[in-house]
């Protein structure tokens, strides 16, 4: 009888330890979705923030507006289902306890056949201009070294499609032909006798053509810098501007107009590099930036078309002297390299990880130097309108910091616009007095707010901005030559990129788009220097065939203007002909060769 007892209090001890084992699992259970749904709240209130800014984007014309509506609509779609689906999850907790607080679309491509044969008459060869019904403008070419020595008998005409501001024109050239008469020598004696007389003799000569960027080309350099001009500082297509000639009575296909773009682009080139290559010897600052645009593969062997890929156009400001646009098929770290290779300057740019090896001087891989054989690495500058960006999209959620950040960064751009009129000196000492206590007392904030934040979220990633890159965007004060931001950059890449790749889409090669760059980095080059970017293609495409290789640098337009003041006034003045190279610019005035 005394078993019984202690044979109890065995179960029950068994029993005790059991449910004590039991109510530990289930703790554990219920830390483990508490957790989970704490994470769930926090991912929750993520989502909300994202489609408010997201709604803020879609409805709201801002400049922070995203570039591709469609696409911000279909993340805007899967966000909203995704937070739907987390309020369902969130009701059956919250009912549970006391209560709480409440990628890129690929479209698939519809198979293709075969590229189309062609239909209708084929190919005749070159059109007759002369049965277009252009007005004409007729230009003599004589041959200097003929000219009034010889007898003219004729001449030899060949037409090209000109522009003048007021409509097209058909350009005549007409080559002088001269009859060359040569008289014998008659002074010869044959053995002390004279030699019979000889007949004169004569031969048929034609003026030389002049020099043209393409060779039995049917445009003129003024229709040439007209077609530029309407696509790359209009943003007209040339399936429009085909239809635009077509209305004025003119027919000019695209196709055409595509091999003179590409054409003549690759050849200016030479200007290009050449003020490349002085920027990267004398700029004081590069301020840099990238944006996307589309590139139209080669059709597949079947005929298929292949959807469009990705390439970027970087650009480049150096100083207040050039602009370059350069079409660069991948956003890498190489990329970035190859670029500024040589430079050891201030380069001011948004931050991108592309960068980071640049300013370490480390050369990534694929480079062609090793570490320790490259110079001095460039010095970064930040960007404070990229640290402001991420505190205003925090705004837009409702954020009192967010709020805050932009608040502070404003009174930062506020008060440096008040210097903007001083020398750089003068500001570099003024921005000592009244803008540097205000950095100071902003990234003191940020980083005091940033060791708050217990989640991530729109704050977190701003005031994590701030602090990581406070070196950067400090670097303004070092001197008065540097600005706070990099809009400047931003601003060319709307200009020249962003407004035309809506109008035509894509580039139909990486050659065409490398092409398109020279053309877009001396247009904006001559928006720089206020000149007629029309006027200056029109009259570099001429000018080129006739200029020494070793001083392209005269042609950029940074020094265009001196250049055009040394050469001859008549000679300009001529749609077409030739032209006489001047001597180069003194020593003190000439630019460093490329």
């Amino acid at each position: 009888m005394q078993d019984a007892p202690s044979t109890e209090n065995a179960h029950a001890d068994a029993r005790v330890a059991a449910l004590a084992a039991e109510n530990e699992s289930l703790r554990g259970e219920l830390a483990r979705a508490q957790g989970a749904l704490a994470n769930l709240r926090v991912r929750y209130h993520q989502l909300l923030e994202e489609l408010h800014l997201l709604k803020r984007r879609l409805v709201v014309a801002k400049a922070e507006r995203l570039d591709d509506v469609a696409e911000a609509q279909l993340a805007f779609d899967r966000l909203l289902a995704e937070t739907q689906a987390i309020e369902k999850v969130l009701g059956a907790a919250d009912g549970a306890e006391d209560g709480d607080e409440q990628g890129d679309d690929e479209a698939a491509a519809a198979p293709k056949g075969k590229r189309r044969p062609r239909t209708g008459p084929p190919p005749t060869g070159r059109r007759k201009l002369d049965e277009s019904g252009l007005p004409e403008v007729r230009v003599e070419l004589p041959d200097p070294e003929l000219e009034g020595k010889a007898e003219r008998i004729g001449v030899e005409e060949t037409s090209r499609v000109a522009f003048e501001r007021g409509g097209y024109r058909r350009l005549v050239l007409a080559r002088i032909v001269y009859k060359e008469t040569s008289v014998p020598d008659e002074s010869a004696k044959d053995g002390g006798t004279a030699a019979p007389a000889k007949e004169p003799s004569f031969r048929i000569v034609t003026a030389p053509a002049p020099l043209e960027i393409m060779k039995r080309g049917m445009l003129a350099p003024s229709m040439i810098a007209r077609l530029l001009t309407m696509k790359y500082v209009l943003g007209v297509p040339f399936y429009r501007y085909e239809k635009q000639c077509a209305r004025e009575g003119f027919s000019l296909d695209r196709g055409t107009m595509c091999r003179y773009a590409e054409h003549v682009g690759a050849t200016l080139g030479c200007l290009v590099e050449a003020a490349r290559k002085e920027a990267i010897a004398t700029a004081f600052c590069l301020s840099t930036d990238a944006t996307g645009v589309a590139i139209q593969p080669e059709r597949l062997e079947d005929g298929r078309r292949q959807p469009c890929r990705k390439g970027h156009f970087f650009v480049t400001l150096a100083d207040k002297d050039h602009v370059f646009l350069d079409f660069q098929a991948k956003h890498t770290s190489l990329t970035v390299w190859n670029m500024f290779k040589g430079f050891s300057g201030y380069v001011q740019a948004d931050a991108h990880v592309i960068y980071d090896a640049l300013f370490k001087g480390v050369p990534p891989g694929g480079a062609a130097e090793k570490p320790g054989e490259c110079g001095p690495p460039p010095i970064e500058v930040g960007c404070f309108s990229h640290a402001r960006r991420k505190y205003w999209e925090a705004a837009v959620c409702r954020h009192p910091l967010g709020l805050d950040g932009v608040r502070r960064i404003d009174a930062i751009f506020a008060a440096d616009r008040e210097l903007r009129d001083l020398a750089p000196a003068q500001r570099k000492t003024r921005r000592d007095e009244t803008v540097r206590p205000l950095v100071d007392t902003f990234f003191a904030w940020a980083r005091d707010e940033y060791g708050k934040l217990p989640n991530r979220g729109l704050v977190a990633t701003a005031l994590g901005y701030s602090v990581r890159h406070e070196q950067a965007l400090r670097r303004f004060l070092d001197d008065g030559r540097l600005r706070m931001d990099n809009n400047a950059a931003e601003r060319e890449l709307r200009g020249s990129v962003a407004v035309g790749r809506k109008a035509w889409l894509f580039y139909g090669s990486d050659d065409h788009a490398g092409a398109a760059g020279n053309i877009l980095s001396l247009v904006a080059s001559c928006k720089l220097h206020d000149l007629d970017p029309e006027l200056y293609l029109a009259e570099i495409i001429r000018i080129v065939p006739y200029w020494p290789r070793d001083r392209y640098l005269e042609l950029a337009p940074k020094y265009w203007r001196d250049t055009r003041d040394r050469l001859s006034p008549k000679e300009l003045e001529l749609p077409l002909g030739h032209i006489t190279v001047p001597p180069p610019p003194p020593a003190k005035e000439q630019p460093a060769p490329d």
